[in-house]
């Protein structure tokens, strides 16, 4: 059994303790809490076993914490759903609305309407050229030949820098990597949030560099690679991780190396 159907096998029979359930709860922690969500990863995991949680002597939690987390959940569930829809505009905007339900932010579902910025400072693109930039980055995806990781990593940095909504814009993008990913069969991946500075520098200065970015997320992969290599069968394990040597990604092992010593 593949990675896909044993996601889809294990989401419909709602398997607990299996790569599905271990994928949604990883998935949800770090990439909400590289966006300043405060919920622990237990808590995390008690809203998605039991949907509920304890918090821990008077802290204080946000409501909108609570509904990323349980929004983040479904959209995962949408993309696996949806995993061989082509990625256009109401494909991320029903995504954004899925992760931004019931929380407080102004837009939900649709683009910005009010101009942003990123990181120190950095532009991005005005709402008023949001979907003639986004359409522009969806044809030329679509027109490659072959996907690989490496135009997967180039479409994330171009949607993070049209930045084309008010908030969640991290997380669609990242849940849109983890879904091309299964679909063209090459080894999905989860940023985590230990490896956050190392990822917004690889956004920052992916215009410039393209491998520190592209060796976080190699890195990433390296560690799903083990989650995937503990559930899955051989031939399953061999399927996927083979398969990505025929879509030409190389590895740069030196510069993955440098980013486990500078974590410790």
């Amino acid at each position: 059994m593949k990675l896909l159907e044993r996601l889809l096998f294990e989401k419909e029979r709602n398997t607990k303790n299996g790569i599905y359930h271990l994928t949604q709860i990883k998935f949800a922690y770090n990439s909400n809490h590289i966006e300043g969500n405060s919920l622990t990863h237990n808590q995390t995991k008690q809203i998605f076993d039991k949907s509920e949680f304890v918090t821990e002597g008077k802290v204080s939690v946000k409501m909108n914490d609570i509904y990323e987390t349980v929004n983040h959940f479904e959209a995962f569930k949408y993309i696996l759903d949806n995993i061989n829809s082509k990625l256009d505009l109401d494909f991320m905007k029903d995504l954004h609305r899925i992760l931004k339900d019931k929380t407080t932010d102004e837009v939900i579902g649709d683009f910005k309407k009010n101009a942003n910025y990123i990181g120190d400072f950095t532009f991005t693109t005005s709402p008023k050229d949001v979907k003639e930039k986004l359409n522009k980055l969806i044809d030329e995806y679509h027109n490659k030949a072959k996907i690989n990781l490496d135009d997967i990593v180039d479409f994330h940095w171009s949607f993070e820098t049209i930045h084309p909504f008010e908030d969640g814009n991290g997380r669609v993008g990242r849940l849109l990597m983890f879904k091309e990913c299964l679909k063209y069969n090459i080894t999905p991946f989860i940023i985590e949030n230990e490896n956050k500075e190392f990822y917004y520098r690889g956004l920052k200065e992916y215009k410039n560099q393209k491998g520190f970015l592209r060796d976080t997320c190699l890195l990433s992969q390296d560690n799903y690679k083990e989650v995937i290599k503990y559930f899955l069968d051989e031939k399953s394990v061999s399927d996927i991780l083979y398969g990505d040597k025929d879509l030409h990604v190389k590895k740069d092992d030196d510069k993955t190396n440098k980013i486990k010593k500078q974590r410790r």
